[in-house]
């Protein structure tokens, strides 16, 4: 949920509807995870996903990778600015869900380009010599800073790493948390902000998002 969604939802429906409008499948599948999903708040906002489609159109990217992809919704977003040759990763552990995203995966025209792997995102970053040069998380919110250090390695200059959820509601201003996913992205947004590698900028967008690029 965004901080207008919650506060101020007539400024929420005003930003939605001075965008750019959805694509006909993005509506179907949004639509569809709000009546077969128990927790369909983790589908990446409208909003967010404009974010995601003009940021990987801009770039053009050749090899982007997804760390938690839900019902997909993001993922098809991203797909959207790939390079004719190009391909995304897009990672999760949800087997139960898994057939939704494959569903729309499938029937999308970027079905050939889009590499959907049930597998831990840890395992994968730590077994693959791959680059990148989009990588965006919304996943488990206890491994961010891990994440962070395991997605440095394959990044190069230019690569553009974006994390979401990094104001969590508000309690990242907490002085000493007690929930380890809190713990973990006020250490991301630290890293992110202390690394001379990166330059970056937290977006105030729904629940926030970390915007970083490697120098």
């Amino acid at each position: 949920m965004s901080f207008f969604e919650e506060k101020n939802p007539e400024m929420d429906r005003y930003l939605e509807a001075h965008a750019s409008s959805e694509s006909e499948i993005l509506k179907k599948l949004r639509r569809e995870t709000y009546q077969k999903t128990t927790q369909p708040h983790m589908i990446s906002g409208y909003q967010q996903g404009r974010l995601l489609t003009i940021i990987s159109q801009i770039l053009q990217p050749k090899n982007i990778l997804e760390i938690g992809t839900f019902t997909g919704y993001a993922t098809l977003c991203l797909a959207s600015g790939l390079a004719k040759d190009g391909k995304i990763t897009t990672l999760d552990v949800n087997e139960d869900l898994a057939y939704l995203p494959k569903k729309y995966f499938e029937s999308s025209e970027y079905a050939s380009q889009i590499d959907f792997k049930l597998q831990d995102a840890k395992e994968y970053l730590k077994g693959t010599d791959e680059f990148f040069d989009l990588i965006f998380v919304d996943a488990d919110k206890e491994n961010y800073a891990e994440y962070f250090r395991l997605i440095k390695p394959h990044t190069k200059s230019g690569t553009v790493v974006l994390f979401d959820n990094v104001l969590w509601y508000g309690k990242v201003l907490e002085e000493n948390p007690k929930l380890k996913s809190t713990q973990s992205i006020q250490e991301l947004n630290d890293l992110a902000a202390k690394d001379e590698d990166f330059e970056n900028l937290i977006l105030p967008l729904r629940d926030g998002v970390n915007f970083l690029r490697r120098k």
